[in-house]
């Protein structure tokens, strides 16, 4: 029987195409761990790609710092399939740490030691010898804006600085996948916002960020997809623009110089909501390009004149409070082991 060349050619295109699709960072599948008679984790999937930010929602005890311990080999799973830099967990930690590089809710500094000298101990640790771990050390030092603070004891260090130090010593070892647990906790708005313009210099440089935070405005600020883990299940997942057009509430603020031009666009705008004292309406939005220029023509059509105009979307406090309720920041803590 004689081979189809076009049957042939087909299938060998369609393997090329998928030896060539890029690897995700992660991927986790039925991901299942509890402690005695508590579940942490209730069957969690994710799928992180390369070159991203990958950021892990939940109240406390929702999952995320077991999620973090599992992933980068701390802990053992009950159940799941897990892959961290195309390496499986569970037979292959070795590999697994070798791709990646943790910086935990609590520093890792020492702070009796120099800037220098943590940095030459973590090179030490991941073999680099002495003078490529010292060239290292030089290289992140400045890289981190921390050379005129090298040779002082990491105890006299701002909460920033130390919290820079930390993430310096996370990338000694050149990882691929960084593990991030609330990084900023604690830091004052220009550490964070400092630690922010560090992580997206990372994800430049084709670094894969995996972030927990109790900080929303920061997953939203950072994130190219956000997952929302709460009672050790997700409950939501998708970019932060995706996230918070899944929640009502948005809507359009139209305002108006007199009570004639408000008047007329109450009749034309049915489901508005009319505040005749501050001379506005309210009107249901999603937030969308072409939802607000059908607004706008609407109005333009039957030329009403508005003075001002605002729109309002949900963020994603919303979202987490919609999809979790407030009760979700008083779960119980999941056992540290």
């Amino acid at each position: 029987m004689t081979a189809n060349p076009i049957s042939s050619a087909t299938a060998t295109a369609a393997d090329a195409a998928r030896r060539n699709r890029p690897q995700p960072a992660l991927s986790v599948t039925g991901l299942r761990k509890s402690y005695g008679d508590h579940v942490v984790l209730d069957g969690v999937d994710l799928t992180v790609a390369e070159g991203t930010i990958f950021s892990l929602l939940g109240p406390n005890g929702a999952g995320k710092t077991t999620m973090v311990q599992i992933l980068s080999t701390l802990v053992r799973p009950d159940a799941g399939e897990i892959r961290v830099a195309g390496h499986d967990v569970a037979r292959q930690p070795d590999e697994v740490r070798a791709a990646i590089g943790v910086t935990g809710q609590f520093s890792a500094v020492d702070r009796l030691l120099t800037g220098e000298e943590n940095l030459l101990l973590m090179a030490d640790l991941h073999h680099l010898g002495r003078r490529a771990g010292r060239r290292r050390a030089e290289e992140l030092l400045e890289r981190f804006d921390l050379v005129a603070v090298a040779r002082k004891i990491a105890a006299t260090y701002s909460g920033g600085m130390r919290r820079r130090l930390d993430l310096a010593m996370t990338l000694v070892g050149d990882p691929r996948i960084i593990f991030l647990d609330e990084p900023t906790t604690g830091l004052d708005p220009r550490s964070r916002r400092d630690v922010w313009q560090n992580i997206r210099t990372l994800v430049a440089g084709g670094v894969t960020v995996f972030l927990t935070t109790q900080y929303l405005d920061e997953a939203d600020h950072l994130a190219d997809r956000i997952a929302l883990l709460d009672r050790g299940k997700l409950v939501a997942e998708g970019t932060p623009d995706e996230l918070k057009r899944r929640i009502p509430g948005g809507h359009v603020r139209l305002q108006f110089a007199d009570a004639g031009e408000l008047d007329l666009a109450a009749h034309a705008l049915d489901a508005a909501v009319r505040d005749d004292d501050a001379l506005t309406l309210r009107v249901p939005h999603d937030g969308g390009v072409h939802a607000l220029r059908a607004l706008l023509a609407r109005l333009d059509d039957a030329s009403i004149e508005v003075a001002n105009l605002t729109v309002h979307t949900p963020d994603l406090d919303d979202v987490f409070f919609a999809l979790t309720g407030k009760a979700g920041t008083d779960h119980e803590k999941e056992p540290v082991r």
